[in-house]
């Protein structure tokens, strides 16, 4: 032993000089603070993440809310025997941003599902914030006893034509609201199952995947309980693939963050099919069914795409209706055009004169799915076709006006740049 001690001990230190040798402390108490310091900043981002967590994170509130009101009889749902009887819906994995609006990932009869609901911060009992609010003297006030179906059909019929516009389709809209909320199959609503579908309506949201559920970009509805809904797992939920962890995030700076998203981003063909879906999208939603709608937050975080790459909006939140963004306008003081955004890229003019918004939004839903496709696409697309792309693009971008007044345009632009993408995919095994 004591020979290997010597044989170890000339390995380490005989190849040092001297004066590297009489410096050993030093240098041992400089890696010994670089140490501290490292556990010092590691525990601080842990405590931040773990305290943020608890914040956001209560499903065990969202569930005990809707099981005490379904077990009183108050609201009903497709999803209430799964959820507090037979408990077969279970959440998992927190993904909220947000107190009041709870999102998990979970599992449903052996699949996996995304579960949302929302936690109203000011209804809490004697600040306890596991207490059970009285949510049902506030979320669940309507319709009231005594309400006859024409009478609730009649407000569902106002509600839409309030934030969807007047559409002449609104009728089968309603008919289908009616059937979902029929629980039980016995070709009546219930006040317990009116109650429940009335306050899914008043979330953003729901209210758009019900507007858009014959487009095949939106994620599927697959129950509801309350106000809590459950809809498909979409597998990838953002346009790279994968999404750091907020805390790293916040750390990492934006250099760091574009290599990471080309590391994992999809092959450049399939970027090519997902940004066609982007695309198709924006086309649809330009003069829908049930109206216009408008993306007030273009963000790679808020739209992904499937396992056979099609792409799919995971956060319908970030998209209003005509309706409301023209209510939200009207009359409203403003000095400048940033007075006049709802969300956070829905903008209007500012009329300097009147001071007053104006009711349309400037920048179309075209010009900011190109400006969130530069990079996406531009990054390892095929030399032939990049200069094209990236023209196109550019074109792309600067539109602006009213839509309205450049339909035509509008179009062309939009089917330019699909057909190009689609030339260079089509006929291959990524098409």
């Amino acid at each position: 032993m004591r020979k290997l001690r010597r044989l170890v001990h000339m390995v380490l230190f005989c190849p040092l000089s001297k004066g590297l040798q009489s410096r050993l402390p030093g240098i041992k108490v400089k890696y010994l603070f670089l140490a501290w310091l490292g556990i010092f900043v590691g525990s601080w981002v842990v405590y931040i993440h773990y305290s943020s967590y608890s914040e956001l994170c209560r499903g065990h509130v969202c569930r005990m809310i809707i099981c005490d009101q379904y077990k009183k009889g108050i609201i009903s749902g497709s999803s209430c025997k799964d959820l507090c009887d037979d408990h077969t819906l279970v959440f998992h994995q927190c993904l909220s941003s947000s107190p009041t609006h709870q999102v998990y990932r979970g599992l449903w009869r052996d699949r996996e599902v995304i579960i949302k609901c929302g936690v109203e911060e000011n209804l809490k009992v004697d600040n306890n914030p596991d207490a059970v609010p009285r949510r049902e003297l506030v979320l669940f006030d309507k319709p009231t006893r005594g309400t006859s179906m024409d009478e609730f059909k009649e407000m569902l019929l106002n509600f839409l034509k309030n934030n969807l516009g007047d559409q002449t389709s609104l009728t089968t809209l309603v008919s289908r609201i009616l059937t979902m909320a029929d629980v039980n199959d016995d070709g009546k609503v219930s006040l317990a199952e009116a109650k429940s579908i009335w306050a899914l309506l008043q979330l953003n949201e729901f209210l758009l995947i019900l507007s858009l559920h014959e487009k095949e970009h939106t994620s599927q509805l697959l129950g509801h309980c309350g106000d809590l809904y459950v809809t498909k797992k979409i597998p990838h939920d953002s346009l790279y693939g994968t999404q750091m962890p907020n805390f790293l995030q916040n750390l990492l700076p934006s250099p760091v963050h574009r290599l990471i998203h080309q590391w994992f981003a999809p092959a450049w063909p399939r970027r090519a099919k997902i940004a066609i879906g982007l695309l198709e999208f924006v086309e649809e939603i330009f003069h829908g069914t049930y109206g216009s709608f408008f993306i007030c937050e273009t963000s790679f975080k808020n739209i992904g795409y499937n396992e056979k790459y099609d792409f799919k909006v995971v956060d319908l939140r970030q998209v209003a209706t005509e309706m409301t963004i023209k209510a939200f306008l009207k009359g409203r003081h403003c000095e400048q055009n940033s007075d006049c955004t709802f969300g956070r890229d829905c903008t209007a003019a500012c009329d300097k004169l009147m001071k007053q918004c104006k009711n349309d939004v400037i920048q179309p839903n075209l010009a900011k799915a190109c400006k969130l496709l530069q990079e996406y696409l531009l990054y390892g697309s095929p030399s032939d076709l990049k200069e094209e792309l990236q023209k196109q693009l550019r074109t792309c971008m600067t539109l602006s006006g009213l839509a309205s007044q450049m339909e035509v345009h509008h179009s062309l632009v939009l089917n330019n740049l699909k057909t190009l993408l689609w030339k260079k995919i089509s006929n291959t095994k990524y098409s």
